[in-house]
């Protein structure tokens, strides 16, 4: 969509918006390129997070002997949380503060990507723990300079966090899930692998390319940035600046190969090219949602997380009970498409075509429900439950589930239409069941 189709801009509202991204490096084998990336940017020290599966893997001897190979002291953090707590950002801010490294490095899926940018944030800047954290939750305090060089090695197609300055975490006291978002946590470097998703199971496969999809769906739908207010300074603008001329095209692109790809690379393991086409297009939409933002299905997710009780998904550890993102993001979104589809049609018609849906004879009354039809179809094909039903919730929860979504306000307000109380307990209630 080009800059002169969306609306005019309103007044008090902005007419700009920024593209910010790390320097990205794509394709397979380039892990290898690790230790001179880390030497380029004058890492001597180098504090290297991951999780104990991925500590397990090969792609984590080829992480460590390049660092070795390029003269690189590393001090390695194994000890992630899957799905990361404030006790256990707090467990590696201690880690990187006795280490004192001179950068990071992130090899694993978005927790430890996370997991590393909170560390590098609070042992760089030490405050308290809601100093930065998304406000009415916490106190959104802006980071007062930049971190410490962080190089991310993304090993599952999905949260893009390897490209966004945003650190997702379940804070244990209020039994939900929130963030840090902040341009200064962006890793200033990523090496995208796609060799580092050959031995994800399928479960992990399927959650994380339906976070992918949810990430170009709702940034591709959130209210255009001409309807965002104006910051006070330019250097105040945000990152979830609402749909703009460039998150367009990643979401599109992202969209279009997610329909190609998702269900190969989730039934295949073997299927290395539509696997590769995964981590392309979680790239590009981790690229498009850093510049506009997500919105309520995202919002809604991190209750849905927050107050699992006792859901195993296949393919995760089976240890705690949890809901992984990507699946805790996509059982809202079929009805939340249905609620935002008559802000904009043509986009939610336009987002089921490039997903593979046949839109032929759908006029704008249609939209949302040819679109949620869509993200239904592909949800059965890939094997998520059938809604917040699916994952243990029942009407019981509904009260409780938009208590925990409503302060998610970053996410919310991105949205086309408002979310009130009111219209989440709604959704989350069209939520429960598809089929």
């Amino acid at each position: 969509m080009a800059c002169c189709e969306f609306p005019a801009v309103m007044q008090g509202c902005d007419g700009a918006f920024t593209v910010d991204s790390s320097r990205i490096t794509f394709g397979r084998g380039c892990l290898a390129e690790l230790g001179e990336r880390a030497g380029a940017l004058g890492m001597r020290r180098v504090a290297l997070f991951t999780d104990a599966s991925v500590a397990a893997l090969p792609i984590f001897a080829t992480a460590r002997e390049s660092l070795a190979a390029a003269g690189v002291d590393v001090v390695t953090y194994a000890d992630v949380h899957v799905e990361p707590t404030d006790a256990s950002f707090a467990e590696a801010t201690r880690f990187a503060q006795e280490v004192r490294p001179d950068g990071y490095v992130s090899l694993g899926g978005g927790s430890v990507i996370d997991t590393c940018k909170a560390a590098n944030l609070y042992a760089t800047y030490p405050a308290d723990f809601l100093a930065y954290v998304n406000a009415p939750i916490g106190a959104g305090k802006p980071v007062p300079g930049p971190l410490k060089p962080h190089i991310a090695c993304p090993t599952t197609a999905g949260t893009g966090s390897e490209v966004t300055g945003i650190a997702i975490f379940d804070l244990l006291s209020l039994t939900v899930k929130t963030g840090i978002a902040s341009p200064a946590l962006r890793p200033t470097e990523a090496l995208v692998d796609p060799d580092c998703t050959a031995s994800l199971p399928a479960g992990v496969v399927a959650a994380a390319g339906l976070d992918v999809l949810s990430h170009a769906l709702e940034s591709y739908t959130a209210r255009p940035y001409v309807r965002r207010p104006a910051p006070p300074r330019p250097s105040l603008r945000p990152m979830s600046q609402g749909a703009n001329p460039w998150s367009d095209l990643g979401c599109t692109e992202a969209l279009r190969v997610l329909g190609r790809n998702l269900e190969s690379a989730v039934r295949d393991a073997c299927d290395s090219e539509a696997r590769e086409q995964m981590m392309w297009a979680a790239t590009l939409a981790g690229i498009a949602f850093g510049n506009a933002g997500v919105h309520a299905p995202h919002g809604m997710a991190y209750a849905v997380a927050g107050l699992v009780r006792d859901f195993h998904p296949a393919g995760y550890p089976p240890d705690e009970p949890l809901v992984p993102h990507g699946m805790s993001v996509i059982v809202n979104a079929p009805a939340v498409f249905r609620f935002t589809a008559p802000a904009s049609p043509r986009r939610h018609t336009e987002a089921a075509r490039l997903l593979g849906a046949d839109t032929r004879d759908a006029g704008p009354d249609d939209a949302g429900e040819v679109l949620a039809t869509e993200l239904i179809r592909i949800m059965r094909a890939v094997g998520m439950p059938n809604g917040l039903g699916g994952v243990g919730y029942t009407d019981d929860d509904i009260a409780a589930l938009t208590e925990g979504a409503f302060p998610q306000q970053r996410l919310l307000q991105n949205a086309p239409r408002e979310m009130s109380k009111r219209v989440l307990a709604d959704l989350f209630g069209s939520a429960m069941r598809y089929w």
